[in-house]
């Protein structure tokens, strides 16, 4: 997986966009925005498919490159169109909650979770972005992002700061880079530490082991000979 693609498609006022992100690394891994694109409004679902399946039959992205798709707005069916024309997406719907749930295939992802992904990757300096024609676009887009909390709920929401702004290009960055954090994470081994923490289990090295059960006797007859001179 040296490539992820995000993909956020957008209704008849919204844009659809497009990011390619290139993953450096295993465990914590870097990314490169390498190529962006924004298609003009009201532009078709099936040439948008089209458009996709040209990029990937790219010499440098076949076979090394995993499709992330935003299904949010427009349901299954292009998702659907995606998949026959062999990109084999995986369908994220946005949502407002706090838990990422899986059925199926089909994940779904608080939007707090891929807006914070990218704000760590910024922190961590593990994002960069290659100077490309719609780069400022995108830094723009993420300069105009805020987060809005509810006094009465306090729940959390994410918008761009006006509503004529636009958020298809920040959105489709989080879904490549939360992808990538994704398959990362499920690269860490789970380590067992129950037997390490649980007090009775610690115990039970020392009577185990003979050679040790007698060093322990010998300190403690040699300490009580030293106190009694």
């Amino acid at each position: 997986m040296a490539f992820i693609i995000g993909l956020d498609l957008g209704q008849s006022m919204d844009y659809s966009a497009l990011v390619v992100v290139e993953c450096q690394g295993t465990v914590s891994p870097h990314y490169a925005v390498r190529h962006l694109h924004r298609w003009p409004l009201q532009t078709s679902y099936p040439s948008i498919v089209q458009d996709v399946a040209g990029l990937l039959r790219q010499p440098a992205l076949t076979g090394q490159s995993t499709l992330v798709t935003d299904q949010t707005g427009c349901g299954r069916p292009v998702v659907e169109m995606l998949d026959h024309a062999g990109l084999s997406p995986v369908p994220v719907s946005i949502h407002g909650g706090d838990r990422v749930s899986v059925d199926r295939g089909n994940y779904r992802v608080p939007k707090r979770d891929l807006v914070s992904c990218i704000a760590v990757l910024l922190q961590q300096k593990r994002l960069q972005f290659a100077q490309l024609p719609m780069t400022p676009t995108l830094v723009q887009e993420l300069l105009n992002f805020k987060v809005k909390i509810d006094p009465a709920t306090a729940h959390d929401s994410y918008a761009a700061w006006r509503e004529q702004d636009h958020d298809d290009l920040v959105l489709s960055l989080a879904l490549s880079c939360w992808w990538g954090e994704r398959v990362a994470a499920s690269r860490v081994p789970d380590v067992n530490l129950a037997p390490a923490l649980d007090p009775r289990l610690r115990l039970r090295p020392l009577s185990a082991r003979p050679t040790t059960h007698r060093l322990l006797r010998r300190w403690s007859i040699a300490r009580d000979e030293d106190e009694d001179y």
